[in-house]
């Protein structure tokens, strides 16, 4: 038995995402580079030290390789503990057989015996591929004050967008009564956030069970939420009402970057109180040169610019040389923007490079049938070459 602990997370971080399509090809969707100098996971991981939490299991399936390498020891999130700290999870050999995760829950069910080395009350579940700050000591302390088996973060959202979430009906008071998995005709408006905190006891017999039950899906929303609503346990819901956004589509990956640098968005990487961390390679200074103009833009170490960037996200050891023209975009670790090229609401990946004169995407003004208009995706380490067009809503998974 190794020390209690009162709260052991448990990261999400298996996921094929799917609808990232070419930027997930070789990555896990929470090791996609994020805002210039970030990873997706970066954002949970430091919520939870942040949070007091210095315990966590990351469930990883799905081209795990980068993610590993990435996490390594936990140091650059002051992870790395001799008793906790954060450790990497994915499927294996067991003495009945190896399975893959078939399911958030069933994953969950595969770790029960990490999670018992450290005997917590609590367990909290999270996502690898949201964007948000959030202190869950607070969330914590919200359960603890309502008793509750399993509490659950929540965040008003439009009527309109209700149809992508899960949807919780609760009471004044806060308590759940009922949940709806995307409902094509929402009723409420409370979207689950993905975020909960289970009482561990609660948790384990309903995992046993659900894991028993042949039938099921194996998963939180589809059924352990059911199943506590059913046999009429205490769930009550969290609102949340900071920045927090999903980024599992190309759009919304887009929208977050672009986030960072509106000055309208509540999201602040520069707090003191609250650091997001990151394992960035230590690179020179950025060098801006003298024919470039750089405005509204995120900039990281080690870039070399000499052409001109606007409301765009430029990460780490990104070369934009002379008469490039950068505009809306997101240019992963180690792209290269050759001359004359025009980049323009695309996302570039890690290592590509874009030869001269090449157009990638195009602003929206500039196309007539808006249905054909979107955000550009270039995979990572591709070659598109001199003179080449990629038309909006594009997305390259090979060299051309």
């Amino acid at each position: 038995m190794f020390n209690k602990k009162e709260c052991v997370a448990m990261l999400l971080a298996g996921g094929q995402g799917s609808r990232l399509y070419a930027l997930t090809q070789t990555v896990a969707k929470p090791a996609v580079p994020f805002g210039a100098k970030y990873r997706i996971i970066d954002f949970p991981l430091s919520n939870c030290i942040n949070s007091g939490i210095d315990t966590v299991g990351v469930l990883t399936q799905y081209q795990p390789l980068v993610l590993n390498e990435y996490i390594g020891n936990g140091q650059p999130w002051d992870l790395d503990r001799l008793h906790g700290g954060v450790h990497v999870l994915p499927p294996y050999q067991k003495a009945s057989g190896a399975d893959w995760y078939s399911g958030t829950a069933n994953a969950i069910y595969q770790n029960l015996s990490f999670i018992d080395r450290y005997d917590p009350e609590y367990v909290m579940i999270l996502s690898g591929d949201h964007i948000y700050k959030m202190d869950y000591a607070q969330m914590l302390s919200y359960h603890k004050e309502k008793n509750a088996a399993c509490t659950i973060a929540v965040l008003d959202v439009p009527m309109e967008e209700a149809s992508r979430f899960g949807i919780m009906f609760a009471r004044d008071d806060g308590e759940i009564y009922g949940f709806e998995e995307k409902p094509k005709v929402p009723k409420s408006t409370l979207a689950s956030m993905g975020i909960y905190i289970f009482t561990y006891s609660k948790l384990k017999k309903y995992l046993i069970e659900n894991e028993n039950d042949k039938e099921a899906t194996k998963d939180f929303g589809n059924n352990i939420i059911p199943a506590l609503l059913d046999n009429k346990e205490r769930v009550y819901a969290y609102r949340f009402d900071g920045y927090w956004k999903d980024v599992g589509t190309i759009d919304s990956l887009w929208e977050a970057n672009m986030d960072l640098i509106n000055p309208n968005i509540p999201i602040d990487l520069y707090d003191p109180a609250w650091k997001i961390y990151s394992r960035n390679p230590i690179l020179p200074p950025q060098s801006i040169g003298k024919n470039a103009s750089v405005q509204n833009s995120m900039v990281t170490e080690g870039c070399v610019i000499d052409g001109s960037v606007e409301f765009s996200m430029i990460s780490e050891g990104v070369t934009v040389e002379e008469g490039a023209v950068i505009y809306d975009s997101i240019l992963m670790p180690g792209c290269h923007v050759k001359k004359g090229a025009h980049v323009e609401y695309a996302i570039v990946g890690e290592d590509s490079v874009i030869g001269e004169n090449a157009q990638i995407g195009a602003r929206p003004e500039t196309i007539e049938d808006k249905d054909t208009w979107g955000v550009a995706v270039v995979g990572h380490k591709l070659n598109i070459s001199d003179g080449a067009v990629v038309a909006p809503k594009a997305i390259i998974y090979e060299d051309m």
